[in-house]
């Protein structure tokens, strides 16, 4: 390491911090040393912003002007949160450093120079609400029916545009990419693309994507302002670069390329949203894009015990695109990762239920207590366990299961065949018919429902309230629950004939997600083969929405003690001292749809390394291996956990007291019986199970384990 005498600034004034004290070795010498292009793989927990405060700091005191400062970032919130810090440990006198999201630079930078492209200064900004708006006005400008077949929606096409946009690719290439059912629209959709880019441009206006485009523009074309820019950011700096796309990631090559003061931050471990366009290579290639590079490694990890990050290691030490790089950990061990096998969801539910029971009788507080998935909809069952426990949680990365859109969908249609007096299920499915709004559907349901006694009556009813497309809408309800009566005893039944019928066409022109809510679908329908009779089934559903509803009305409390339940993309950068990774059976984690991409296979195990890492203390591992009402075949778990050395895992095996009584062909437990307590069973030394016992319908499937 170079020496540096800290004692004295340029300026001759004393330094007012001792960076010496405050940062380990690896962190002072990025904070030293980082002019020219650095490079800063920093691992999980590894203190990377405090390496980027201290820097900022220490530049600061070399006479550096605030205004010659350029910090970027991908939240508002992680650049205050730097700025103010910086501010902190200089008792203030840094006002005037350029810090802040991608898009908000560019915005300050175009009220500038926007008039060299053809806009004003004034430009409006468009959400993603005014986007749409702006893509329907597109549609009515074209003369193609969009009744003939499920048209996407402008949703969909915002983000197939927005994507293409970003990752440089072609309208057509990215339909074949993330939309292939809408191959044959793609000149239409070519042609809306040319639409709504004219619209922008005679309303002076520009999308969030159009910041970055014509900021990279203006560099591109204008090497005056280029070289006014790189003159003026005299030290550039970059944080979580690996999330960057192309278009980021040459603006930054052209805004620091006259002095090549530029120093990203990142580990490429942790780049997982290739979804968004990100691009790992942007990391991977730095040191050959950018010769001479200096790359520094923050590798203590003050998060993790040595247990975790030992298995999180070898887990990542099986991609190939990577930076080689252990992290070692600066606490005291713990324990090793618990992996268990559980019979189901139900039982792999109960078994974290439980266990969040007691951790939080062992003195961790419920919001130390995480529960990560890969799937929204690996959820499904521990939320419902959780809710029959009273177990308080707080859903990240959405909605909890029972309250998103596809999922009422489906129930409303299942409450019809309950009760076909139910108004308010009438107006929902209805509505999802094409030619039926709001009047029309208040008309058909006026019309047929009200004068009808029983569904098979208001079925019979052909012409209720319109003709056209509104008598082809009515048509569709009538053929899809005249489908569904039959079968109005099975539950699980009657969701696949709805996700099976032309709603499988409204998901996939309405939603950019359409295949995870076909997951989720298939999930629900899984769910529900546990009942036998529709009236339980829907009267449990609801009751656990009105559970959730009252519990968020009647504890608002900031200081509110509840579990987290996250996507792990929604997880990334926080941390809990005890983490659950569920639904780790093979099929499910990985993705399979990613397997099939390039370079998935290997994102989907550095999102399986970023789990890993948000836990301090305790990590727990689960999956089911049975899925499937009817299937017995036992599952396996994920690669990811086949392929680490077993050696760092501690196998949890559990055992569960016969019941005395089932009922019906599910064999759920009955309501009135205490469910079953699991038992954990690690390295053949038995334990006592936490003493609670609660009401449960779990299904039980004999000697499976």
């Amino acid at each position: 390491m170079k020496e540096f005498v800290l004692n004295d600034s340029p300026s001759g004034k004393a330094l007012k911090i001792d960076y010496a004290k405050e940062l380990n070795a690896e962190q002072l010498d990025v904070v030293l040393h980082g002019d020219g292009p650095c490079l800063v793989l920093a691992g999980a927990g590894s203190g990377k912003t405090r390496t980027i405060t201290y820097r900022v700091a220490y530049l600061l005191e070399q006479g550096v002007r605030p205004d010659e400062i350029l910090l970027l970032t991908f939240t508002n919130k992680a650049a205050r949160e730097m700025l103010s810090r910086v501010e902190s440990l200089l008792a203030g006198g840094v006002k005037g450093i350029w810090g802040g999201t991608f898009h908000g630079v560019a915005n300050r930078l175009l009220r500038t120079y926007a008039t060299e492209i053809g806009h004003s200064q004034n430009f409006t900004i468009l959400d993603s609400e005014d986007s749409k708006d702006l893509i329907k006005l597109c549609l009515k400008d074209i003369e193609v029916d969009t009744t003939s077949r499920r048209f996407p929606s402008a949703a969909n096409l915002l983000s197939i545009l927005s994507f293409a946009r970003n990752a440089r690719h072609g309208v057509r290439d990215t339909i074949m990419k993330k939309h292939p059912h809408f191959l044959p629209l793609e000149g239409v959709i070519s042609r809306i693309a040319e639409l709504y880019e004219a619209r922008k441009k005679s309303s002076d206006a520009m999308d969030f994507d159009d910041l970055l485009l014509n900021l990279l523009r203006i560099l591109r074309e204008r090497p005056d302002i280029r070289d006014r820019l790189a003159t003026q950011f005299r030290y550039v700096l970059v944080d979580e670069y690996q999330d960057t796309n192309a278009i980021q990631a040459e603006i930054i090559r052209l805004i620091s390329g006259s002095h090549s003061n530029i120093l990203v931050v990142g580990d490429d471990a942790q780049s997982i949203y290739s979804f968004r366009a990100a691009d790992v290579k942007n990391i991977l290639s730095f040191p050959e894009l950018f010769v001479g590079a200096q790359v520094f490694r923050l590798l203590n990890n003050y998060r993790s015990t040595p247990e975790i990050l030992a298995f999180a290691n070898n887990v990542i030490g099986h991609n190939q695109g990577q930076f080689k790089k252990d992290l070692h950990s600066m606490r005291a061990g713990v324990e090793k990762p618990n992996v268990v096998a559980a019979a189901n969801p139900f039982e792999e539910a109960s078994y974290i239920a439980q266990q969040v029971l007691a951790l939080h009788d062992e003195g961790i507080a419920m919001r130390e207590i995480a529960v990560l998935f890969r799937a929204a909809f690996h959820s499904q069952a521990l939320e419902f366990e959780l809710m029959k426990r009273d177990i308080p949680y707080e859903y990240r990365g959405g909605m909890k299961f029972f309250e998103r859109a596809h999922v009422k969908d489906i129930v409303s249609h299942l409450r019809l065949i309950g009760n076909p007096k139910d108004e308010a299920a009438w107006m929902r499915v209805l509505s999802l018919q094409e030619g039926i709004g709001v009047a029309t559907a208040g008309r058909i349901i006026d019309h047929a429902v009200r004068n009808n006694g029983s569904l098979v009556e208001i079925l019979a009813v052909q012409s209720a309230g319109g003709g056209g497309r509104a008598a082809k809408g009515w048509e569709g309800t009538r053929n899809l629950l005249s489908k569904m009566l039959p079968l109005s005893k099975k539950p699980g039944d009657l969701i696949r004939t709805v996700a099976s019928s032309s709603y499988r066409e409204y998901l996939e022109a309405e939603y950019p997600d359409h295949t995870d809510r076909f997951e989720d679908l298939e999930q629900f329908a899984r769910f529900a083969d546990v009942y036998d009779d529709l009236k339980t089934f829907l009267d449990d559903v609801s009751l656990t929405d009105e559970f959730g509803v009252k519990r968020a009305d009647e504890k608002k409390q900031e200081n509110e003690e509840k579990i987290v339940l996250s996507t792990i993309h929604q997880a990334k950068g926080l941390e809990w001292e005890a983490v659950f990774v569920m639904h780790m059976a093979d099929g499910k984690f990985p993705n399979p749809k990613a397997m099939g991409e390039e370079g998935g296979m290997e994102e989907e195990r550095r999102l399986f390394y970023v789990a890993c890492t948000r836990a301090k203390s305790r990590l727990f591992l689960t999956y089911p291996l049975v899925t499937g009402e009817d299937s017995f075949m036992m599952g396996n778990p994920s690669p990811f956990i086949s392929e680490a050395n077993q050696k760092l895992l501690e196998e949890v095996h559990l055992t569960r007291p016969k019941p005395s009584s089932f009922h019906s062909r599910s064999r759920a437990w009955h309501d009135g019986d205490d469910g079953p307590t699991i038992v954990l069973d690690k390295m053949g030394e038995k334990t006592a199970p936490p003493p609670i016992v609660r009401k449960s319908f779990l299904r039980d499937i004999d000697d499976l384990l």
